[in-house]
């Protein structure tokens, strides 16, 4: 219980320093998962079987977004749980999570894996590659419960204080997939449904050991699972549903901003790819802040510490602005090296660097979105925050892209995203500074002796 921090006492930029760093290494790891994949489908079995993978990757991006919905639903009940001292309380709705997404898993593993071919067809897939994307999905959907488990368990360790352990555990993930992709691809000739098995089984081994540790450790106080009361399925419904609701409104916000892209042709779209690509690298440090100071955040609302609620959201805005902006320094004088590594078609290239180095020093404003959206999901109000998504992707950054790209050209795409970062990132900081999030009670407060 050593790695466990009690984020209710303590120097605070300590804390949010040493509590961040794993998370954005995990982070950085969950990326370098797929890459891998794509990697060593893309050449060792050519453009079908990629194509393939990139198809049935949206459909298993989706699954995982709901994940990540439920998932902030139990960082805020179990960091509160965890910032009021209630073991009882963790117990029970541990148990509640376990039961909930387990049933859930199972239930859409089977739907998926009877349901892929039609699913595939509804996007569109093209015939050549269908029979192909089936057979890779389906195995995807067979391992549904390895990849909700494995998410899962990281999540609570991180609510409790602990965000090394889950690190381990995302190591072990890749570092096996990383090894049995090639063997199974190529070694075994399994193809692509060689790379399917190597994920689920890279995962099934990454969620197995991180039970047996968490267990055997007594890092968490999991029970011998029961039915929960109604009572804690409803409070996790509550917070689940619009959580996961928040990732589809991010989800459908980026292919409305990709509409945008196309309409500038091959060469714009190559380029906002790869710029895409190191978007999403250059951003792990503010996600990994947004969950960190979530999970801090967390444990103090749970205890109604509201000036050391403020101090967190305080030292994590200074720190994500401090190394966002260094970030966005170096992305400036290197832009055009760094798109090269992943294309080399000269007019792709040029809007990938001029996109990168607009919008480079606007990334300190999304990461506030991330702190201050952070903080107030801790608190529960979960569809506040989505309202807040909604307002950042539909009502500002998909119509200011649009507009921004009439009136300047491609480079428009960058100019319009970048003030749509700043506009948002007012907003965010309005509802935390005027919002009722505060008031928001998820436990009925009972006496209960000591």
């Amino acid at each position: 219980m050593k790695k466990q921090h009690d984020f209710t006492q303590g120097n605070i930029w300590k804390q949010l320093m040493v509590f961040s760093g794993p998370i954005m290494l995990a982070n950085l790891l969950q990326t370098s998962y797929q890459l891998i994949d794509s990697l060593w489908v893309g050449n060792l079995l050519g453009a079908d079987a990629l194509g393939a993978i990139a198809v049935s990757g949206t459909i298993i991006f989706t699954v995982l977004s709901f994940i990540i919905g439920l998932n902030n639903a139990a960082l805020t009940i179990l960091s509160q749980q965890k910032g009021k001292g209630n073991i009882e309380g963790l117990k029970r709705y541990l148990n509640a999570f376990v039961v909930i997404l387990s049933t859930m898993s199972i239930s859409l593993g089977l739907f998926g894996f009877i349901f892929s071919e039609r699913l595939l067809q509804i996007l569109g897939t093209p015939v050549e590659i269908l029979e192909l994307a089936t057979s890779y999905l389906q195995i995807n959907f067979l391992g549904m419960l390895f990849l909700f488990g494995y998410n899962f368990i990281s999540t609570v360790l991180r609510a409790l204080g602990d965000s090394k352990t889950p690190l381990r555990f995302v190591f072990i993930a890749v570092l096996l997939n990383l090894v049995m992709d090639p063997l199974f691809i190529a070694g075994f000739n399994m193809g692509v449904e060689g790379a399917a098995y190597a994920t689920i089984i890279s995962q099934g081994f990454a969620f197995s050991y991180g039970l047996f540790h968490v267990l055997r450790k007594k890092l968490a106080p999991f029970t011998f699972p029961k039915l929960p009361s109604w009572h804690e399925v409803k409070l996790i419904l509550h917070l689940g549903i619009p959580s996961g609701l928040q990732m589809s409104v991010i989800s459908a916000g980026s292919a409305a901003i990709m509409s945008v892209v196309t309409s500038f042709g091959s060469q714009v779209v190559g380029g906002f790819g790869a710029a895409q690509r190191l978007d999403s690298i250059i951003m792990l440090p503010a996600h990994a802040l947004g969950t960190a100071v979530g999970s801090m955040a967390g444990q103090n609302i749970g205890v109604r510490n509201w000036e050391r609620v403020n101090k967190i959201a305080k030292y994590g805005v200074v720190y994500n602005f401090a190394v966002m902006i260094s970030i966005g320094i170096l992305v400036v004088l290197f832009a055009e090296h760094a798109v090269r590594l992943f294309i080399q078609e000269e007019k792709a290239v040029q809007f990938g660097t001029r996109y990168l180095q607009v919008i480079a020093l606007c990334f300190p404003f999304l990461g506030i979105n991330f702190i201050l959206n952070g903080v107030v999901r801790a608190a529960g109000a979960m569809y506040q925050v989505l309202v807040l998504n909604i307002i950042s992707f539909w009502v500002l950054r998909y119509p200011l892209t649009y507009l921004f790209s009439k009136l300047l050209g491609d480079i428009g795409i960058a100019v319009g995203m970048g003030v749509s970062f700043m506009i948002s990132s007012i907003f965010a900081y309005l509802y935390f500074r005027y919002g009722k999030w505060r008031k928001k009670v998820l436990f009925k407060e009972k006496k209960q002796s000591k």
